[in-house]
């Protein structure tokens, strides 16, 4: 082979490496774009944790996985708050190798737009196999701990909340003009000569829910329209605040319930003697358990893995409806 065949053959496999690459990438951006979004997937989030079977070391672990999101979190500089780290009555003063409390129950926010679509995948059952700081025996105990992942509405809706607000769609005071229907009427009821003799009492009506405010305790209708604007809003904000939480409350019940924390329902494994951390729903091994605990690079590769499983789980998902559908028109015709 001379030397120019050498050289083309290097540059034919060269272009070949990088076709593949791109292609690769291409097939990964085909797929993101062919999932639906997921509704909260740019809101922030809260992420829960809670000690499953395995004793006062299942507490400690806990905390260890409290920990890794919160490194997680300050080495890529989102911003997030401690909502609740309660540690357990019955542990007394003992710690964990590492320091950690023997945890009770953990809320961390994550405060960043997009947080729920970079953390829904950690929701599920993370198991840890090591050997517990109280062993004496050198065995290694399997334990469990429950993480759950839910949207974080932001609190609008309270005082102090600025005009500005009922401007923005994403307030829970914006009220689409276009949907309230405004009547005046006349005042009824006590308030002398003037309370009858003019429309000086408003109703609104916001159409999509029915809800419905009157006012008439001023005598200038201005008055009355920008009380009754006020309260239609406040009433609004409620029912969406509500909304929010009872739809928050059926999604935790879904996502994860306390029986489902069980050795054998697991999402990964964390294995200290094996140095090893394990994704059951991906079938990816890493064998770098500090940085993975430390909240490094290696748990970013975790995360890209499940958001590509995830992606290809939405697919699926997407496609058997469109089965579904053609199916059912197909029987109708």
């Amino acid at each position: 082979m001379t030397s120019d065949d050498r050289e083309l053959r290097e540059l034919a496999l060269e272009d070949m490496e990088n076709t593949e690459a791109l292609l690769k990438t291409s097939n990964q951006n085909l797929s993101v774009a062919l999932t639906p979004k997921h509704p909260f997937a740019d809101m922030p989030c809260l992420i829960e944790i809670r000690p499953g079977p395995g004793g006062v070391e299942g507490r400690f672990f806990a905390d260890t996985i409290f920990q890794m999101y919160r490194n997680y979190c300050a080495a890529r500089r989102y911003r997030c708050r401690v909502v609740k780290r309660e540690a357990s009555d019955g542990a007394g003063s003992h710690t964990g190798a590492d320091g950690e409390i023997a945890l009770q129950e953990a809320v961390l926010e994550v405060q960043e737009a997009g947080a729920y679509g970079i953390f829904r995948g950690e929701a599920g059952m993370h198991r840890v196999q090591r050997v517990p700081v109280t062993e004496k025996n050198g065995r290694t105990h399997t334990s469990a701990v429950g993480v759950w992942v839910l949207p974080s509405f932001p609190e609008t809706g309270v005082a102090g909340v600025e005009e500005a607000d009922f401007d923005n769609p994403e307030s829970d005071f914006y009220i689409d003009p276009s949907e309230v229907r405004s009547e005046a009427m006349r005042a009824r009821g006590a308030g002398g000569q003037h309370v009858n003799k003019t429309e000086s009492a408003i109703r609104l009506t916001h159409v999509p829910t029915g809800t419905t405010v009157s006012m008439q305790d001023h005598r200038s209708q201005q008055r009355n329209r920008e009380e009754a604007w006020r309260l239609l809003r406040s009433r609004l904000a409620q029912q969406r605040r509500e909304a929010r939480e009872e739809m928050a409350r059926q999604m935790k019940n879904s996502v994860l319930s306390q029986a489902q924390i069980t050795r054998g329902d697991k999402i990964r494994t964390y294995n200290y003697g094996q140095n090893r951390c394990t994704d059951h729903r991906c079938g990816l091994d890493i064998y770098n358990l500090p940085d993975i605990l430390a909240g490094g690079d290696s748990l970013d590769q975790v995360f890209a893995s499940v958001q590509n499983m995830l992606i290809e789980r939405d697919i699926q998902a997407v496609l058997a409806e469109e089965e579904a559908a053609a199916a059912n028109k197909a029987t109708r015709t």
